[in-house]
Protein backbone atom coordinates (compact mmCIF):
# COMPACT_ATOMS: atom_id res chain seq x y z
CA UNK A 1 0.00 0.00 0.00
CA UNK A 2 2.83 2.40 0.88
CA UNK A 3 4.48 1.52 -2.43
CA UNK A 4 1.31 2.27 -4.32
CA UNK A 5 0.97 5.72 -2.66
CA UNK A 6 4.62 6.47 -3.42
CA UNK A 7 4.06 5.45 -7.00
CA UNK A 8 0.98 7.69 -7.29
CA UNK A 9 2.85 10.62 -5.79
CA UNK A 10 5.67 10.06 -8.28
CA UNK A 11 3.21 9.92 -11.15
CA UNK A 12 1.47 13.13 -10.01
CA UNK A 13 4.82 14.91 -9.70
CA UNK A 14 5.88 13.78 -13.15
CA UNK A 15 2.57 14.89 -14.62
CA UNK A 16 2.90 18.29 -13.00
CA UNK A 17 6.41 18.75 -14.36
CA UNK A 18 5.27 17.70 -17.82
CA UNK A 19 2.35 20.17 -17.74
CA UNK A 20 4.62 22.97 -16.63
CA UNK A 21 7.07 22.19 -19.42
CA UNK A 22 4.31 22.19 -22.01
CA UNK A 23 2.96 25.54 -20.76
CA UNK A 24 6.39 27.13 -20.92
CA UNK A 25 6.98 25.76 -24.41
CA UNK A 26 3.61 27.06 -25.58
CA UNK A 27 4.26 30.49 -24.13
CA UNK A 28 7.64 30.75 -25.83
CA UNK A 29 6.20 29.54 -29.09
CA UNK A 30 3.43 32.14 -28.81
CA UNK A 31 5.96 34.92 -28.35
CA UNK A 32 7.92 33.82 -31.39
CA UNK A 33 4.77 33.55 -33.48
CA UNK A 34 3.63 37.06 -32.65
CA UNK A 35 6.98 38.57 -33.55
CA UNK A 36 7.55 36.50 -36.68
CA UNK A 37 4.55 36.01 -38.95
CA UNK A 38 6.37 33.23 -40.78
CA UNK A 39 7.16 31.12 -37.69
CA UNK A 40 4.57 28.47 -38.61
CA UNK A 41 5.11 28.52 -42.36
CA UNK A 42 7.67 29.15 -45.06
CA UNK A 43 10.84 31.21 -44.47
CA UNK A 44 10.42 34.97 -44.32
CA UNK A 45 10.18 36.66 -47.72
CA UNK A 46 11.24 40.27 -48.21
CA UNK A 47 8.95 42.40 -50.28
CA UNK A 48 10.83 44.07 -53.13
CA UNK A 49 11.23 47.82 -52.77
CA UNK A 50 9.16 49.47 -55.53
CA UNK A 51 11.19 51.41 -58.08
CA UNK A 52 10.07 55.07 -58.29
CA UNK A 53 8.38 55.86 -61.60
CA UNK A 54 10.20 59.19 -61.93
CA UNK A 55 14.01 59.03 -62.02
CA UNK A 56 15.37 62.31 -60.66
CA UNK A 57 18.83 61.81 -62.17
CA UNK A 58 18.46 60.70 -65.81
CA UNK A 59 21.73 59.99 -67.55
CA UNK A 60 20.85 60.87 -71.16
CA UNK A 61 18.66 63.63 -72.64
CA UNK A 62 17.07 64.45 -75.98
CA UNK A 63 15.36 67.77 -76.67
CA UNK A 64 12.48 68.53 -79.03
CA UNK A 65 10.63 71.74 -79.75
CA UNK A 66 11.16 75.10 -81.42
CA UNK A 67 13.60 78.02 -81.70
CA UNK A 68 13.83 78.60 -77.95
CA UNK A 69 15.44 75.18 -77.46
CA UNK A 70 17.76 75.93 -80.41
CA UNK A 71 19.01 79.12 -78.73
CA UNK A 72 17.83 81.26 -81.67
CA UNK A 73 19.05 84.89 -81.57
CA UNK A 74 20.91 84.30 -78.31
CA UNK A 75 24.43 84.60 -79.80
CA UNK A 76 24.17 85.92 -83.38
CA UNK A 77 21.33 87.74 -85.09
CA UNK A 78 18.85 85.51 -86.92
CA UNK A 79 20.85 82.34 -86.18
CA UNK A 80 20.57 79.26 -84.00
CA UNK A 81 23.00 78.92 -81.12
CA UNK A 82 22.43 75.40 -79.73
CA UNK A 83 25.45 75.62 -77.45
CA UNK A 84 23.44 77.93 -75.17
CA UNK A 85 20.24 75.84 -75.28
CA UNK A 86 18.62 75.52 -71.86
CA UNK A 87 18.09 71.80 -72.53
CA UNK A 88 21.28 70.43 -74.08
CA UNK A 89 23.73 73.32 -74.43
CA UNK A 90 27.42 73.17 -73.58
CA UNK A 91 27.90 76.81 -72.55
CA UNK A 92 29.34 76.88 -69.02
CA UNK A 93 27.53 80.08 -68.13
CA UNK A 94 24.09 78.77 -69.07
CA UNK A 95 24.74 75.36 -67.49
CA UNK A 96 22.00 73.58 -69.37
CA UNK A 97 19.80 70.87 -67.93
CA UNK A 98 22.00 68.25 -69.59
CA UNK A 99 25.15 69.77 -68.14
CA UNK A 100 23.67 69.88 -64.65
CA UNK A 101 22.46 66.28 -64.81
CA UNK A 102 25.08 64.52 -66.93
CA UNK A 103 28.18 66.66 -66.58
CA UNK A 104 30.36 68.40 -69.13
CA UNK A 105 32.64 65.51 -70.23
CA UNK A 106 29.77 63.20 -71.24
CA UNK A 107 27.24 65.72 -72.52
CA UNK A 108 28.31 65.38 -76.16
CA UNK A 109 27.78 61.62 -76.08
CA UNK A 110 24.54 61.47 -74.10
CA UNK A 111 22.47 64.47 -75.22
CA UNK A 112 20.77 65.29 -78.54
CA UNK A 113 18.88 68.37 -79.76
CA UNK A 114 16.18 67.71 -82.37
CA UNK A 115 14.32 71.00 -81.91
CA UNK A 116 13.95 73.22 -84.97
CA UNK A 117 13.49 76.97 -85.29
CA UNK A 118 10.04 77.71 -86.67
CA UNK A 119 8.60 74.35 -85.58
CA UNK A 120 5.10 74.08 -84.18
CA UNK A 121 3.30 71.22 -82.46
CA UNK A 122 2.55 69.49 -85.78
CA UNK A 123 6.31 68.92 -86.18
CA UNK A 124 6.60 67.29 -82.79
CA UNK A 125 5.79 63.65 -83.72
CA UNK A 126 8.65 63.57 -86.25
CA UNK A 127 11.07 65.13 -83.78
CA UNK A 128 9.94 62.69 -81.11
CA UNK A 129 10.60 59.75 -83.43
CA UNK A 130 14.17 60.97 -83.87
CA UNK A 131 14.57 61.35 -80.13
CA UNK A 132 13.07 57.93 -79.40
CA UNK A 133 15.59 56.24 -81.68
CA UNK A 134 18.33 57.26 -79.21
CA UNK A 135 16.45 55.64 -76.29
CA UNK A 136 17.21 58.57 -73.96
CA UNK A 137 16.28 58.43 -70.29
CA UNK A 138 14.64 61.89 -70.59
CA UNK A 139 13.08 63.93 -73.39
CA UNK A 140 12.44 67.65 -72.91
CA UNK A 141 9.59 69.36 -74.74
CA UNK A 142 9.05 73.08 -75.30
CA UNK A 143 6.57 73.85 -78.05
CA UNK A 144 3.52 76.02 -78.69
CA UNK A 145 4.83 79.56 -79.11
CA UNK A 146 4.81 79.29 -82.91
CA UNK A 147 1.30 77.85 -82.83
CA UNK A 148 0.13 81.08 -81.20
CA UNK A 149 2.56 83.32 -83.13
CA UNK A 150 0.71 83.19 -86.43
CA UNK A 151 0.36 85.94 -89.02
CA UNK A 152 -2.98 86.73 -87.41
CA UNK A 153 -5.01 85.55 -84.45
CA UNK A 154 -7.36 83.76 -86.83
CA UNK A 155 -4.54 81.53 -88.09
CA UNK A 156 -3.42 80.22 -84.72
CA UNK A 157 -3.42 76.43 -84.26
CA UNK A 158 -6.75 75.30 -82.86
CA UNK A 159 -6.77 73.78 -79.40
CA UNK A 160 -8.13 70.51 -80.81
CA UNK A 161 -5.32 70.20 -83.35
CA UNK A 162 -2.77 71.13 -80.72
CA UNK A 163 -4.02 68.32 -78.50
CA UNK A 164 -4.06 65.83 -81.35
CA UNK A 165 -0.48 66.55 -82.34
CA UNK A 166 0.85 66.48 -78.79
CA UNK A 167 -0.91 63.19 -78.04
CA UNK A 168 0.50 61.80 -81.29
CA UNK A 169 4.01 62.85 -80.30
CA UNK A 170 3.80 61.01 -76.97
CA UNK A 171 2.41 57.91 -78.67
CA UNK A 172 5.28 58.07 -81.15
CA UNK A 173 7.76 58.10 -78.28
CA UNK A 174 6.09 55.24 -76.44
CA UNK A 175 6.22 52.95 -79.48
CA UNK A 176 10.01 52.92 -79.35
CA UNK A 177 10.95 54.11 -75.87
CA UNK A 178 8.17 53.14 -73.41
CA UNK A 179 10.24 53.92 -70.31
CA UNK A 180 11.68 57.26 -71.40
CA UNK A 181 10.67 60.14 -69.14
CA UNK A 182 9.25 63.35 -70.58
CA UNK A 183 9.64 66.83 -69.12
CA UNK A 184 7.20 69.34 -70.63
CA UNK A 185 7.76 73.09 -70.34
CA UNK A 186 4.78 75.41 -70.49
CA UNK A 187 4.42 77.89 -73.35
CA UNK A 188 5.88 81.29 -72.35
CA UNK A 189 3.58 84.20 -71.60
CA UNK A 190 3.68 86.00 -74.98
CA UNK A 191 1.75 88.98 -73.70
CA UNK A 192 4.33 89.54 -71.00
CA UNK A 193 7.07 89.39 -73.65
CA UNK A 194 5.20 92.09 -75.60
CA UNK A 195 4.96 94.20 -72.45
CA UNK A 196 8.68 93.76 -71.62
CA UNK A 197 9.96 94.48 -75.14
CA UNK A 198 7.64 97.17 -76.48
CA UNK A 199 9.58 99.93 -74.77
CA UNK A 200 12.73 99.17 -76.77
CA UNK A 201 12.90 101.09 -80.08
CA UNK A 202 15.09 98.48 -81.77
CA UNK A 203 12.79 95.68 -80.64
CA UNK A 204 9.73 97.43 -82.04
CA UNK A 205 11.46 97.88 -85.42
CA UNK A 206 12.44 94.22 -85.61
CA UNK A 207 8.95 93.12 -84.62
CA UNK A 208 7.69 94.89 -87.73
CA UNK A 209 9.51 92.26 -89.79
CA UNK A 210 6.80 89.82 -88.77
CA UNK A 211 7.99 88.24 -85.51
CA UNK A 212 4.90 86.82 -83.75
CA UNK A 213 2.57 89.20 -85.58
CA UNK A 214 -0.52 87.94 -83.76
CA UNK A 215 0.86 89.32 -80.49
CA UNK A 216 3.65 91.77 -81.38
CA UNK A 217 2.19 93.35 -84.50
CA UNK A 218 1.47 97.09 -84.16
CA UNK A 219 3.23 97.02 -80.81
CA UNK A 220 2.36 100.63 -79.98
CA UNK A 221 -1.32 100.17 -80.73
CA UNK A 222 -3.24 100.02 -77.45
CA UNK A 223 -6.69 100.45 -78.95
CA UNK A 224 -9.55 98.22 -77.89
CA UNK A 225 -9.22 96.21 -81.07
CA UNK A 226 -5.50 95.58 -80.56
CA UNK A 227 -5.98 94.71 -76.91
CA UNK A 228 -8.74 92.28 -77.84
CA UNK A 229 -6.44 90.61 -80.35
CA UNK A 230 -3.66 90.21 -77.79
CA UNK A 231 -6.10 88.86 -75.23
CA UNK A 232 -7.24 86.28 -77.74
CA UNK A 233 -3.66 85.14 -78.30
CA UNK A 234 -3.10 85.05 -74.55
CA UNK A 235 -6.18 82.89 -74.04
CA UNK A 236 -4.95 80.48 -76.70
CA UNK A 237 -1.57 80.13 -74.95
CA UNK A 238 -3.35 79.40 -71.68
CA UNK A 239 -5.44 76.76 -73.46
CA UNK A 240 -2.32 75.16 -74.95
CA UNK A 241 -0.80 74.91 -71.48
CA UNK A 242 -3.95 73.27 -70.18
CA UNK A 243 -3.62 70.68 -72.94
CA UNK A 244 0.04 70.05 -72.11
CA UNK A 245 -0.82 69.57 -68.46
CA UNK A 246 -3.80 67.29 -69.09
CA UNK A 247 -2.16 65.04 -71.68
CA UNK A 248 1.10 64.80 -69.75
CA UNK A 249 -0.85 64.01 -66.57
CA UNK A 250 -2.16 60.80 -68.13
CA UNK A 251 1.36 59.43 -68.59
CA UNK A 252 3.07 58.31 -65.33
CA UNK A 253 6.48 59.04 -66.87
CA UNK A 254 5.62 62.58 -67.94
CA UNK A 255 6.10 65.69 -65.79
CA UNK A 256 4.66 69.14 -66.64
CA UNK A 257 6.42 72.20 -65.21
CA UNK A 258 3.28 73.44 -63.47
CA UNK A 259 3.26 76.63 -65.56
CA UNK A 260 6.70 77.72 -64.32
CA UNK A 261 7.93 79.01 -67.70
CA UNK A 262 4.62 80.77 -68.37
CA UNK A 263 4.85 82.45 -64.96
CA UNK A 264 8.49 83.51 -65.34
CA UNK A 265 8.87 87.28 -65.75
CA UNK A 266 11.41 87.72 -68.54
CA UNK A 267 13.11 91.09 -68.22
CA UNK A 268 15.35 92.95 -70.66
CA UNK A 269 18.41 90.98 -69.53
CA UNK A 270 16.71 87.70 -70.29
CA UNK A 271 15.63 88.69 -73.83
CA UNK A 272 17.68 88.72 -77.03
CA UNK A 273 19.16 92.14 -77.79
CA UNK A 274 18.38 91.51 -81.47
CA UNK A 275 14.70 90.68 -81.34
CA UNK A 276 13.55 91.31 -77.76
CA UNK A 277 11.50 88.14 -77.96
CA UNK A 278 13.68 85.03 -77.79
CA UNK A 279 15.63 84.30 -74.58
CA UNK A 280 19.17 85.63 -74.32
CA UNK A 281 21.99 83.64 -72.72
CA UNK A 282 20.73 84.87 -69.38
CA UNK A 283 17.19 83.85 -70.28
CA UNK A 284 18.39 80.40 -71.34
CA UNK A 285 20.13 80.06 -67.98
CA UNK A 286 16.88 80.88 -66.18
CA UNK A 287 15.05 78.23 -68.22
CA UNK A 288 17.74 75.68 -67.35
CA UNK A 289 17.34 76.48 -63.65
CA UNK A 290 13.58 75.99 -63.83
CA UNK A 291 13.93 72.68 -65.64
CA UNK A 292 16.59 71.32 -63.29
CA UNK A 293 14.54 72.24 -60.23
CA UNK A 294 11.46 70.49 -61.57
CA UNK A 295 13.20 67.39 -62.94
CA UNK A 296 15.09 66.74 -59.69
CA UNK A 297 12.21 67.55 -57.37
CA UNK A 298 10.87 64.67 -55.26
CA UNK A 299 7.34 65.66 -56.26
CA UNK A 300 6.02 67.08 -59.53
CA UNK A 301 5.08 70.80 -59.60
CA UNK A 302 1.61 71.53 -58.32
Amino acid sequence: MRETRRTRRSRRAAAALTAAFLLMTGALTGCDSSSDPNAHGSPAKRRPTPTPVWDRSPDSIAAVGDSITRGFDACVVLSDCPEVSWATGTDTKVRSLAMRLIGEPAIAERSWNYARSGADVADLPEQMAQAAAKKPELVTVMVGANDACADSAERMTTVENFRRSFEGALKQLRRTAPKTQVYVSSVPDLKRLWSAGRGNPLGRQIWKLGICASMLGDADDVSTRAQTRRARVQDRVVAYNEVLKAVCGKDPRCRYDGGAVFDFRFSGEQLSRWDWFHPSRDGQERLAEIAYRNVTSAKPPA
